[in-house]
């Protein structure tokens, strides 16, 4: 890197051109989407005015080299975002909406200045790329990560900072499959982007991957409980947000910015999607699995995790953090295989384990293209394994197997008291804040004024 690209203001890495790519196709779907979805509305045009803009300043926030660039990219596109959400301006929970994101984005932003500035004291630099590569052992470098952390777990609705997502449904279909797939992975690119101090600290890597786990496993169970659609898939992408974290505290942040990649183009295909589901089957009655259908599922696990493993360049016996990365994909394999599998397991078995291994080989394949596309970075230092890291395991493990072999047929009669008391409990954190509901039909007010009149 020469003196001239270090001191750009934009700096077109490979991460920022997998971020760029990333945020002109999902904008590009949800135009074409939108386009038809508001069809009339009064505000069409200003639609479309900021949606344009959100993808420009996305593209040159994922793009800045320098701090302050990438502090006022972060509070525009935040501040376009709102201004989405609050599509309809009369509609009193869509103001909520907005008003509780704006809080949340706030305190994401001052947290980011803050760490921008002691970043300058330590550093004396300006350039992302320059202090990056500049060596420095001042004591000011934690506690600047720290606040880039929250700033991070902000935007990313990871736990105790979730809320403001679950809250941000009344926003226009269009604007949650851009919220969900776009703007909600900027946490994780902040992490990738400061990546290089933060694999100087294992420590802090630690605590980034602690709450990457409790908010995959809050964020699942929240899902499960969800009856709406939106809402389901509000708590899906905060589980998704965190295992993407869990992934950048295990020193793998190539993986965790390929989750980002995939997931965001999935989870803005459901959201443009979700008007058609008019209903979604997650409580299958033929569950807790037979043994022998589960022992199948297992051996399929296996083979599709040996199949990621393969593409991906991971190992089972690698003897580091890739392990917890190993887990999930056996996890995911086996739950992939089970559906083939409950009716008649062995003959069922066959076909299972193709399907299996197919999928581990194509996300693995793409898990290392990714990698690949990123390796000059060095951002791929998977960390020495631990107990926390084998904690996380058995905690992902047991929550599996709990959901499989909890039984779904029991009488109110037969729940005992403390499991009603914390699945409410549990029900209750899951929801929205009560300002951005609306619980009566009288309190939507719409103005279907056609656009032009």
């Amino acid at each position: 890197m020469t003196h001239e690209q270090a001191e750009a203001l934009l700096y077109p890495d490979p991460l920022a051109a997998i971020m760029v790519a990333l945020v002109v196709f999902i904008g590009v779907c949800v135009g074409s989407f939108a386009g038809r979805y508001l069809k009339g509305d009064t505000r069409y045009r200003a639609f479309f005015i900021q949606l344009g803009l959100l993808v420009a300043t996305l593209a040159v926030m994922v793009s800045a080299n320098h701090l302050v660039v990438l502090l006022v990219a972060w509070m525009v596109s935040n501040l376009l975002l709102v201004r989405l959400m609050v599509h309809k301006t009369c509609w009193r929970a869509a103001r909520a909406s907005g008003v509780l994101a704006a809080k949340n984005y706030t305190l994401g932003a001052v947290c980011m200045a803050a760490a921008f500035g002691l970043l300058y004291q330590a550093t004396g630099e300006t350039s992302i790329q320059a202090l990056l590569h500049k060596p420095n052992e001042s004591s000011l470098i934690i506690p600047a990560l720290v606040l880039l952390l929250v700033a991070a777990m902000t935007q990313s609705a990871i736990w105790p900072f979730h809320r403001w997502l679950t809250s941000s449904l009344n926003s226009p279909t269009p604007v949650s499959a851009i919220m969900h797939a776009g703007l909600v992975n900027g946490g994780g690119f902040l992490l990738a982007r400061f990546a290089p101090l933060y694999l100087k600290h294992s420590g802090l890597l630690s605590v980034i991957f602690a709450a990457g786990i409790i908010t995959a496993l809050a964020g699942t169970l929240w899902k499960l409980m969800q009856s709406d659609v939106k809402r389901m898939l509000a708590c899906s992408t905060m589980g998704q947000m965190g295992f993407m974290l869990a992934q950048c505290g295990l020193g793998l942040f190539p993986a965790a910015v390929a989750h980002l990649v995939w997931h965001g183009m999935f989870k803005a295909y459901l959201f443009l999607a979700s008007g058609g589901a008019a209903q979604e089957k997650r409580l299958d009655p033929n569950y807790p699995p037979k043994l022998l259908s589960l022992i199948c599922a297992l051996i399929c696990g296996v083979v599709g995790s040996l199949g990621f493993g393969y593409a991906s360049g991971k190992s089972w016996s690698a003897g580091d953090s890739t392990l917890v990365l190993m887990v999930a994909a056996f996890l995911a394999a086996s739950q992939f295989a089970l559906p083939m599998l409950r009716q008649q397991p062995l003959k069922g078995l066959p076909l299972a384990l193709a399907a299996a291994i197919c999928a581990g080989l194509a996300y693995g394949g793409s898990v290392h293209l990714i990698v690949a596309q990123m390796e000059t970075m060095e951002l791929m230092k998977p960390q020495p394994l631990n107990g926390l890291h084998i904690a996380g395991c058995v905690v992902l493990a047991a929550a599996w197997l709990t959901m499989l072999m909890v039984r779904r047929n029991k009488t109110d009669s037969q729940v005992h008291e403390w499991a009603i008391k914390y699945y409410v409990t549990a029900l209750n954190a899951s929801q929205p804040h009560p300002s951005t509901v609306t619980t009566h039909r009288n309190h939507y007010q719409y103005q279907p004024t056609i656009q032009g009149a």
